[in-house]
């Protein structure tokens, strides 16, 4: 009988790096998403929003990007614009907004408005 961990292993080693890359980036983005509330219909109202994970997320998802973007190829574009979106999202969600430049992830991406 095998092991199911070991053949989870084995299986991640066949995903192309692009696809584990791209995947995790997803994860980020839609945990990201989740913590500013934007999964409900009041986001400022939502019991998931956590700006202080959110920034966390925002920017491990903006190294993670940055890192990689000329690896992506043609999933560069939707991901950099699914970053921007996110931290244009936190910077309305702030009751004291960050500086330009200093908001979460922008130390990768540089200022977003």
């Amino acid at each position: 009988m095998t092991d199911p961990l070991e053949d989870s292993i084995r299986d991640l080693g066949d995903v192309p790096s692009i696809e584990v890359i791209s995947r995790a980036a997803v994860m980020l983005l839609s945990a990201a998403a989740e913590r500013l509330g934007l999964a409900d219909p009041d986001p400022d109202n939502s019991p998931r929003r956590d700006l202080d994970e959110a920034r966390r997320l925002i920017t491990g998802l903006a190294g993670l990007v940055t890192a990689t973007s000329e690896y992506l190829g043609p999933h560069a574009a939707p991901l950099k614009d699914g970053l921007q979106s996110v931290q244009r999202a936190f910077r309305e969600a702030s009751v004291v907004p960050d500086e330009p430049g200093q908001g979460p992830g922008e130390k990768f991406t540089g200022p977003v408005y």
